[in-house]
């Protein structure tokens, strides 16, 4: 049976400044946890757990559950509704993944209902932390879903399509109305699953993100003229069988990932 909580909704007032949209719909936070197939001896990090309406349903299923808050109001309350978990007051961006994890312990898996106007960071994070993290179900924005999905020669294919599906195989689980949200956002969401790499062919990842930037800066100039005055100008594009004068949208995440890597071995040797 499903242990009663105390209502701490009615509490704390959403704040924009933590882009907080309180989830009220009790289906999707248990769709959410199902899709996890949540293992015993799983860690899980919930990324701004807020009230707790999605911490109530991964309690049930997780004896290894970390929560990560910013927001100093809600602590006290999660703290006592939830003994079990252990709760963090912390900016998840800021917050070293590694002072959770010990050795010989699985990976990380990560969920949260984040704040939209901070997705691309987090998932940045993530990624950047993939040793440590083997996956991530999170809610976001359905037009950056949408964008993360996309396919090369679309108009929603760029920065963010290529970097998260070079380190991730991203997943649409399903979208979600705006009617469930308190306050309503004025948007569509959907809630996303990202399973990370273990292995990926980037030698730089430094290099990879700074290529992929460059070619897309400058969305209507062919490749040619997006890398001229930056470090990668001299670069032989049809090393990679690329013509200099097609565009970014063109590429595919392949293509970035080679390109990436003829730079750094370019760059290594100082023939640049």
């Amino acid at each position: 049976m499903q242990q009663e909580f105390k209502n701490i909704d009615t509490k704390f007032k959403p704040l924009k400044k933590f882009g907080q949209n309180y989830l009220k719909d009790k289906n999707i936070l248990r769709n959410i946890t199902e899709k996890m197939d949540i293992q015993p001896d799983d860690f899980i990090v919930e990324i701004g757990p807020g009230t707790g309406a999605l911490t109530e349903f991964l309690f049930e299923k997780c004896k290894n559950l970390f929560a990560v808050e910013i927001d100093t109001r809600v602590i006290a309350d999660l703290q006592s509704n939830f003994p079990n978990v252990k709760v963090i007051q912390h900016d998840f961006i800021k917050f070293d993944l590694e002072t959770i994890t010990k050795p010989g312990n699985k990976k990380l898996r990560v969920v949260g209902n984040i704040p939209y106007n901070i997705t691309s960071p987090i998932l940045f994070k993530l990624i950047a932390s993939r040793a440590l993290v083997s996956d991530a179900i999170m809610m976001m924005q359905l037009e950056v879903a949408q964008r993360i999905l996309s396919k090369p020669n679309s108009k929603e294919y760029g920065i963010l399509a290529v970097f998260i599906n070079a380190y991730a195989t991203p997943e649409l689980c399903f979208k979600v109305s705006p009617n469930v949200f308190y306050p309503k956002p004025k948007v569509f969401s959907a809630v996303m699953q990202f399973k990370f790499l273990d292995e990926v062919p980037i030698q730089n990842d430094k290099i990879f993100l700074q290529l992929v930037k460059t070619a897309f800066s400058k969305r209507r100039k062919t490749l040619k003229n997006c890398f001229a005055d930056t470090p990668f100008e001299s670069l032989d594009l049809k090393l990679c069988g690329i013509d200099p004068v097609q565009r970014a949208e063109t590429l595919s995440v392949e293509d970035f990932i080679a390109l990436a890597n003829i730079s750094h071995k370019t760059f290594e040797s100082g023939t640049q």
